[in-house]
This record gives C-alpha cells, sequence and structure tokens, in this order.
C-alpha cells in the first residue's frame, strides 16, 4: 500500500476546476455566425424610411416645431411656384384644433398649379423637386420638405394628404388623395378625380397632424409675421386655432427680381464632381466642355487652364483619366476667373430691409447695409443687414437678433448659426453696446441679417442654421462692423448733443444774473433790462449754434404697426413640458 500526502492547494485547484464546469454548464454556447447568414439581413433602406426613422433631421422633433415645419415648407413652395411665375402672391393658411393635440392644417395659394402628374411625386415621393440641380436662388433646395409634412401627417394620424391643384380656368381641378410608400419611396394614390374648383389657378393642400400650437417666438405667428417682413410682395390671411383672422397685406405691387439660372462655376467643383461632368457632357472637346459647362469660362481662360494642366484642347472629355481631371482642377486654381454672376441672386435691398424693421419696432435709429456678392465654394451670395437702436427696445438683455436665408425667417438653432457667430465676435464696445467678451452684445437694439445664394449652406436638412465658412461668417462681419459705424455715428452725435445741452442750461441759469449786474452798474430800466436778457440770449445761441433735438418721438417712424408688431409675442403660460424644452433651446 502506497501512502499518498494531497496538500490544501489541491482541494482549492479542485473546487476552482468543479467551479468552471459549473459556469460552462450554465452558460449556453453561442451558435457561430457565419456570413452567408448576415448577408440574408442586409438590404436596402429607402430614403422615405431612413427620415422615416430620423424625422428629427427634418425640423419634425417635437409637436410644437412639427406644427411650423409643416407650415413653412407648404409656404415656401408656394411663395417659390408664384415668384417664379411672376404672380403676386396670395396665401391662405388655415389651422383648425381638432382636439387630442391633432391639427388640420391648410395652405392654399394663387399659383400657377400643378400639372396632374407631377402631383403625387412632389406631394409624396422624398428627393424629387426642380431646385436641387438648378443654381438660382430659392427656397427650397433638396426636394425633400413638403413630402417630409406628408410624411409626418401619414405616421402620426394615419390619414391621407387631401390636394387639388388647377392650371387653368378653363380646365377643372385635380383632385387627389396621397400617401408614401415609405419602403419604395412612392407615392400611394389613395384617391384621384377632377373636380370644380372656383379658383382660376393655384394649389391647396390639406393635412391632418399631431402638434402644438403655442403662441411665443418660436411660434407660427412669428414665422408668418417675419415672412411678411421680408417679403414685401406677399399678402398672407391667416386663421390661427383660436379662430382669430390675421391679414399680413402686402407692402408692395412691385414683383421682385427673377433670379437666372446659372452654370457651376469652376472654383466650386471638386474632383468626383469633375470627373461625373466630363462623363454626362454632350460636347466633343474638353475646351468646349469648360466654356459650355462652367460660368466665367472663355476661350482664353479655357486655353489658360488646359495649358497648365498639359492636355490638348481636342482630347475628348470621355477620354480625360483621372489623373488628368486631377491636373485640371489644379490648373483652375491656378487660373484667375472672374466671379460667377450675381443675377443669379435676388437681395431685398437694404432700403426694403429697413422699411420692414420699422414696421417691427419703433426704435429711434436704423441702418442698413447690401453687400456686393461673394463666392463660397464657387456658390455666389449676397449679405444683407439692417439695425434699429433705441426707441421702444428694451435696454436690459441681450439684442434682438432676426436671422433670413432666401427670404425665409430661421427660427430655430441660433447658438448653432454663422450668422450669431459673427455678432458674437464682432467688437460691438467700439460701436456704443456692451458687450461682455465673445458673448452677444447687450443694449436696445435689435440686428436683421439675410443671406442670398444659390445654394445656402444649411447645418441640416432642417434648414435653421447657417454653416460656418470663413467666407460667409467674413461678409457678414463686414456688414456688421459697417451698421456698427454708422451706430456709432449716431450714438456719438447724441452723447454731444447731451453734453451741449447740459453746458448750455449752466451758462443759460446765469445770463438773469448778469442781466441783473449789468442794470446796478449801468442803472438802466426794467424794460431795458429785460431787453439785454433777450440780447444775451441771442448772442448765446448764434455762438454756440443751432443743436438737433435727438430726444426720442414716438410717432416719428409712420410705418410702425403696434398691432403687427405684438404678433406672435403674445407668449401663453406653457403647459406642457415639450413647450419647455423648446424655450429652453
Amino acid at each position: 500500500m502506497v501512502e499518498t500526502t494531497i496538500g490544501l492547494d489541491s482541494f482549492k485547484n479542485s473546487e476552482d476546476n468543479n467551479e468552471k464546469e459549473e459556469n460552462n454548464d450554465s452558460q449556453p454556447k453561442k451558435k457561430e455566425i457565419k456570413a452567408n447568414e448576415l448577408a440574408k439581413k442586409q438590404r436596402e433602406i429607402s430614403i422615405a424610411e431612413f427620415f422615416e426613422k430620423n424625422r428629427h433631421l427634418l425640423g419634425f422633433d417635437n409637436k410644437r416645431k412639427a406644427l411650423l415645419t409643416t407650415i413653412k415648407e407648404a409656404v415656401d413652395n408656394s411663395l417659390d411656384a408664384c415668384d417664379e411665375s411672376s404672380i403676386l402672391p396670395e396665401l391662405e393658411i388655415v389651422i383648425t384644433d381638432m382636439g387630442n393635440d391633432r391639427y388640420r392644417v391648410s395652405v392654399e395659394d394663387n399659383g400657377p398649379g400643378i400639372v396632374k402628374t407631377q402631383i403625387p411625386k412632389i406631394f409624396a415621393k422624398r428627393l424629387y423637386g426642380s431646385k436641387f440641380h438648378s443654381l438660382k436662388q430659392n427656397r427650397g433646395q433638396q426636394g425633400i420638405g413638403i413630402s417630409a409634412s406628408v410624411m409626418y401627417s401619414q405616421l402620426t394620424t394615419g390619414r391621407a394628404a387631401k390636394i387639388i391643384s388647377k392650371i387653368d380656368p378653363t380646365v377643372k381641378a385635380h383632385y387627389y388623395e396621397l400617401k408614401i410608400d415609405t419602403q419604395k419611396n412612392k407615392p400611394e394614390i389613395i384617391q384621384d378625380e377632377e373636380k370644380d374648383w372656383s379658383k382660376d389657378h393655384g394649389t391647396r393642400i390639406e393635412l391632418d397632424l399631431e402638434g402644438t400650437y403655442q403662441k411665443g417666438p418660436q411660434s407660427v405667428d412669428e414665422y408668418l409675421k417675419q415672412t411678411a417682413i421680408i417679403n414685401p410682395h406677399v399678402t398672407i390671411i391667416y386663421v390661427n386655432p383660436k379662430g382669430e383672422q390675421i391679414i399680413f397685406p402686402r407692402a408692395t405691387d412691385k414683383l421682385p427680381f427673377q433670379p437666372a439660372e446659372i452654370k457651376p462655376h469652376p472654383y466650386g467643383v471638386e474632383l468626383g464632381i469633375l470627373i461625373k461632368m466630363l462623363n454626362w457632357t454632350q460636347t466633343v472637346t474638353i475646351k468646349k466642355f469648360l466654356t459650355t459647362e462652367f460660368s466665367r469660362v472663355g476661350g482664353k481662360t479655357a486655353d489658360e487652364i488646359l495649358e497648365k494642366a498639359y492636355i490638348p484642347p481636342n482630347t475628348k472629355p470621355n477620354k480625360v483619366s483621372r489623373e488628368m481631371a486631377e491636373k485640371i482642377i489644379e490648373a483652375i486654381r491656378n487660373t484667375k476667373i472672374m466671379s460667377p454672376p450675381s443675377d443669379c441672386i435676388s437681395p431685398i435691398g437694404a432700403e426694403l430691409l429697413e422699411k420692414g424693421l420699422k414696421k417691427e419696432v419703433n426704435a429711434e435709429f436704423y441702418t442698413s447695409v447690401s453687400r456686393p456678392p461673394e463666392v463660397y465654394r464657387g456658390n455666389p451670395f449676397i449679405i444683407e443687414a439692417a439695425l434699429a437702436y433705441g426707441g421702444t427696445l428694451k435696454a436690459d438683455g441681450g439684442v434682438n437678433i432676426l436671422r433670413f436665408a432666401n427670404k425665409v425667417p430661421l427660427l430655430y438653432q441660433q447658438g448653432s448659426c454663422a450668422m450669431t457667430e459673427s455678432i458674437s465676435k464682432t467688437s460691438w464696445r467700439s460701436y456704443g453696446l456692451s458687450q461682455s467678451g465673445n458673448n452677444i452684445p447687450q443694449g436696445p437694439c435689435m440686428i436683421l441679417i439675410h443671406i442670398a445664394s444659390v445654394w445656402v449652406p444649411f447645418t441640416s436638412e432642417a434648414k435653421e442654421a447657417i454653416a460656418h465658412y470663413p467666407e460667409i461668417i467674413k461678409e457678414i462681419k463686414l456688414a456688421l462692423q459697417e451698421l456698427g459705424r454708422n451706430l456709432y455715428k449716431y450714438v456719438a452725435k447724441k452723447r454731444n448733443v447731451h453734453e451741449e445741452l447740459k453746458k448750455r442750461s449752466y451758462i443759460e441759469k446765469y445770463i438773469p444774473s448778469i442781466a441783473e449786474a449789468l442794470k446796478e452798474l449801468i442803472k438802466y430800466s426794467d424794460v431795458e433790462e429785460k431787453n439785454v436778457v433777450e440780447l444775451l440770449e441771442e448772442m448765446f445761441e448764434k455762438h454756440r449754434g443751432q443743436i438737433d433735438n435727438m430726444d426720442f418721438d414716438e410717432s416719428k417712424n409712420e410705418e410702425y404697426d403696434e398691432e403687427f408688431a405684438k404678433i406672435g409675442r403674445e407668449e401663453e403660460e406653457p403647459n406642457d413640458d415639450e413647450y419647455k424644452e423648446v424655450k429652453d433651446e
């Protein structure tokens, strides 16, 4: 018999092994997933499906904002259609409270109408439109907006959008009820028929959706008021959910300048885009391609580009390799080319901008500026700005900021916008306003900024803030500095007048005493004393000169409409947490 000695470590190891075996038994064995099985799960994602799950990207991230976005998209489409057809726009917007946070929204215009075959695609197909490939100023850009409103309506109420459109007085109107097939990104036609409609031409869309109606700085009322300010040729008839009718009459019968479409500018074309253009072009030589497909490229400029790129002018575009295309891009960067034409942009103009500001606020001083055209990434743009100071504006708190892009108000994401950054980084202390560091200046002031461009660089599909391109920020700051210089002249003049009045009050106080002292010396009568006082005052006035009256006169601004200014500002008490979140934003 063999005697065996067992140490304590052996028991410990044995226990550990038993625990491991128990753990292994309790854990299910993982099934190996093979590449073939993963491949079966992969499928194409429709653009409509993507935005269905990510509707916040389009401005439908809460009920209050969703109601505003729906009206904004419909109004933008109506105004663009009217402007392109040289029709003075007349819009009728009605919001009906259906109860339980559901609203019926209808937007009707007097535009040219829509051809029957296009109605389903425009309203119920994502990324469909005429503006994405068009290089001229438009309110819409991506072909997403109105179809996104239809999708939101469908998601929140399950109801179809109702559209009626008429293109001529001699024909009947086309009526559709539409939904979006989000899996295929195709319109689903629920009803299609012809109807009698009293309008000669125009379009009307009706949507049921979940929303929240609230007055205040980011309300539908405020949006429509600012739209009327920045589009003085528009008449808007608006009925809010409370049944109150508000009419924004047009301020001018003059149609805005209709921008022309231009070709892309060479400075804004990247390598991949150039290669795609070379494959699509119908031209037979590379020189003809440059002069035909781009703006501001003539024969001499094309020869200079090709000479620097070492490419023969007779080379066929479809024979241009990637390396050759890269040389063309480099040659373009090293060639001086004229800026793109500005007739593709329709600015508001400094005069109308200031007129709109006078209607909104009763201030004591106004100034405005419209900058010359500039370019970012080959896209021409114009910055316009206006400023109001003093009067009834509140002296405490930050200045009021109004932001616009292609004549559309921007009510959200102010802190993320290049316009706000430009205001913060401008040294307003030099112009008479108080400012702490690179923050928004403080004082009784309102600043309005408008960018007009063939392609406004928004930070997201919701089109709520301008991207921070250096060229754009530079132009905004130059416009603000010009406004600031004009403001400083006024503030300095007002300060000088105040000091002059103070000095005069001291001198005028002692004129009677001087006359009385002279009376004692010369011994003239009381009547002569009165004449001496008048003579001294006359001499004093002549020596010191006339002085302007810088006191604020509320009746001086004839453009100001107090009732108009109140619209959108009558902020009600919030009745849900959602509104609080929007306010905090």
